[in-house]
């Protein structure tokens, strides 16, 4: 898959997704840090699926995982008593599927799943912006952004809600309540596909 939108992605009841769609530099994993700890406390359990844009390893030439992976284990699953990690090389696609990975992390019963990348997906975004950055607004080009948190004052599309980039304890209040919303917003993209809720 390139980085074109797909045709459509499987929006299910039981498992809110809200994007991170951020231009490099902006400080989406650094949020992500600061964020991640406090949502915890308030009682979610949230997921992340990130996007890398490059060739990545998750374990270290020579250690037996990695021998087996390379061997054509396919896909290499490493378990422990306190983490697991699942490795799988994946040649043929010209990009990750989201909606695969959607799937992989579904079975842990996540109240959240927060997606970093992947930005041309269908799915309802939070945009973190610094127009000190110099680069455009993806707001006023994608339909999925919902709210945008910058740094500054901007105009935004109708239907944007903004939020102050700065302001962490706002921030989590609006990624808190994102699953309350969540039926909300799949009823309205159901509606505007022509499909009954």
């Amino acid at each position: 898959m390139t980085d074109a939108a797909p045709v459509t992605l499987t929006l299910a009841e039981e498992l809110p997704l809200l994007g991170i769609a951020a231009w490099s530099g902006t400080g989406k994993t650094t949020l992500l840090e600061r964020l991640l700890p406090r949502l915890r406390e308030r009682g979610l359990r949230v997921a992340v699926i990130k996007h890398a844009h490059h060739g990545f390893d998750v374990d270290q030439p020579g250690k037996d995982s990695h021998r087996l992976r390379q061997a054509g284990a396919a896909p290499m699953l490493v378990a422990s008593r306190s983490r697991l990690a699942l490795m799988m090389e994946t040649p043929d696609q010209a990009e990750a599927d989201l909606e695969a990975l959607v799937a992989m992390v579904a079975p842990q019963r996540p109240d959240l799943v927060l997606v970093e990348g992947f930005k041309a997906w269908p799915l309802p975004k939070l945009e973190l912006y610094r127009p000190a950055l110099g680069k455009s607004l993806r707001a006023t080009e994608d339909p999925w952004v919902r709210a945008v948190a910058s740094d500054e004052p901007l105009a935004l599309p109708a239907g944007v809600e903004a939020l102050d980039l700065n302001d962490l304890d706002a921030l989590i209040d609006w990624i808190a309540a994102w699953p309350a919303r969540w039926p909300d917003e799949r009823r309205a993209r159901r509606a505007g596909e022509g499909v009954s809720p």
